[in-house]
């Protein structure tokens, strides 16, 4: 929803699942899931720029993730890398 909405207003923005968020990934696939709708809207629009490898194999969602089509990155021992987040120019917001 935060994500579409900065979209619309124009924000250059990149959303990175990561820990238990990973999880969604196999639950929104599923079209009967509360907010399915608003997760396809958001990987249509590309607005997921990627999973986090080490979290969704150990959580079980990598193999739902490469079949969404989801880019799966582990720069950092597994993980994102935040760092090129930053260096990039983006600031990092959690919830």
């Amino acid at each position: 929803l935060y994500a579409l909405d900065f979209q619309k207003k124009g924000y250059e923005f990149k959303v990175v699942l990561e820990g238990g968020a990973v999880k969604l990934v196999s639950s929104f696939d599923n079209p009967d899931t509360p907010f399915s709708s608003l997760y396809e809207k958001v990987k249509q629009e590309g607005i997921i720029d990627c999973v986090c490898k080490a979290c969704s194999e150990k959580l079980g969602s990598s193999k739902d993730a490469r079949k969404q089509g989801l880019p799966l990155f582990g720069e950092l021992m597994g993980h994102p890398s935040l760092e090129a987040y930053i260096e990039q120019g983006y600031q990092i917001i959690t919830f």
